[in-house]
């Protein structure tokens, strides 16, 4: 035998075993990174709520289960805020009905078209009653966006009516009449959407329902007057992140990935922008707006285009004032009527120093309930066992399911006030 067949022979043994423990470090390394990115481990819990003692809360969370029992998400990646955002933004959903409704436009006073959908239930209300649920949509979106048709479906099932804001310049067949689109707290078109609903059916009570953005404007928009208070029974918001001024600098960072996201958007809303380019940068205003549109171009923050573009659409003279007078954290302390916050403790858009505002006004109001999940993503809160999620959302049964309960406190309080009881006792009897 010779000396280089004499080598192979003592080296070949170890080459297996060297190989096989390479094999298990790298299975191993992959099913770590796998468990974390996934949060495997994550335990469920329900959602952590801040509240007052009151006998509306009582009464509430006694006949409200969603906001009491445990948020089971799919086990094998619905623990992963980035997943399930990622499901929502690129699913909407699992099984996205197709309801029915009468599309609806309203002049405004700027030359503008505001457009809502408008979709009537789908039997009677529990309570016998009127009620309307007035729904805004997160950035960018409009009715046939698949979680707002699903929303819609079930919440048409349980007898409300529903009637969904397009934001201006969402829809892509729809061509914009006058040179401004929709801002993050521009609230003039909800308000005409809910001028219609009030018009239109007077004997109606109002569930006001906003999503993501959709959530800063509804907030708004009741603390901005309390006469838009009036016939509204109760407020959701849901994934909405209450200052865009404290939130702009969390949104640069890289921390869970929030910059990668807010690229994301900035392409998304620059689509927007430019297919409506005529229309708002078009003839006269071609000039005045040149330098902004090629800022527009290589924009890759959803601040540069909120800098350039849309807080011009009112006049602002710098984004700091842009985002304060459109933020709701101004105004959503002026709001009376009961208000039910919900945030994601995962949700990778939402810093979680923002959700300081909530917690905050939830302990200072009696009126105010903040809710917040372990896991959900934004606007995700998939529910499910194994892999499969179920066509319905937490989010969608914990909003219809506030709702229901709010409507019943209002239907016992008529006659508790009538026999001059007081609301709580009464309540807290027939509870």
């Amino acid at each position: 035998m010779s000396a280089h067949e004499s080598d192979l022979h003592t080296i070949s043994p170890e080459m297996p075993a060297m190989f096989d423990g390479m094999k298990l470090a790298a299975v191993a390394t992959v099913l770590y990174i796998i468990v974390r990115c996934l949060n495997l481990k994550s335990s469920t819990a329900a959602p952590d709520l801040t509240y007052q003692d009151t006998a509306l809360n009582r009464f509430l969370l006694k006949s409200c289960s969603q906001l009491s029992k445990e948020y089971i998400p799919p086990l094998l990646w619905g623990k992963s805020g980035h997943l399930q955002t990622a499901l929502y933004g690129k699913l909407g959903r699992v099984s996205s009905p197709h309801p029915c409704g009468i599309r609806k436009y309203l002049p405004m006073q700027d030359g503008a078209t505001a457009t809502f959908d408008l979709f009537e239930p789908l039997g009677d209300h529990q309570t016998g009653d009127d009620i309307t649920m007035v729904i805004c949509p997160g950035i960018g979106n409009h009715s046939e966006k698949h979680y707002i048709r699903t929303f819609v479906d079930y919440a048409q099932k349980d007898g409300y009516r529903c009637a969904v804001l397009n934001h201006l310049g969402a829809l892509p067949n729809i061509e914009l009449t006058s040179p401004r689109m929709f801002t993050y707290g521009c609230t003039w078109e909800f308000a005409a959407m809910v001028g219609y609903i009030k018009r239109a059916y007077p004997q109606t009570q109002l569930i006001v329902v906003g999503f993501s953005l959709g959530g800063n404007i509804v907030c708004k928009f009741l603390g901005e007057n309390r006469v838009n208070q009036e016939r509204v029974l109760c407020c959701v918001s849901v994934c909405q992140g209450y200052s865009a001024l404290r939130a702009q600098e969390t949104f640069l960072q890289w921390d869970q990935f929030r910059r990668f996201y807010n690229f994301l958007m900035a392409d998304n809303m620059k689509k927007i922008i430019l297919s409506h380019r005529h229309s708002l940068f078009g003839g006269s205003l071609l000039k005045k707006f040149d330098t902004d549109l090629n800022r527009l171009y290589i924009a890759t923050s959803l601040t540069q285009i909120d800098d350039n573009i849309m807080r011009k659409f009112h006049g602002y003279s710098s984004l700091k004032e842009y985002y304060e007078k459109e933020s709701c954290v101004h105004y959503i302390h002026n709001v009376d009527v009961p208000l039910l916050l919900v945030n994601a403790a995962d949700d990778p858009l939402v810093h979680d120093s923002l959700l300081a505002i909530p917690r905050t006004l939830a302990a200072k109001k009696p009126n105010v309930i903040f809710a917040l999940t372990l896991h959900g993503g934004h606007l995700g809160f998939f529910e499910g066992d194994v892999l499969f999620p179920q066509p319905l959302t937490w989010m969608d049964k914990v909003i219809v399911g506030y709702a229901n309960t709010m409507c019943q406190w209002e239907k016992q309080k008529a006659p508790c006030q009538a026999s001059h009881l007081t609301g709580s006792s009464c309540a807290e009897a027939k509870a």
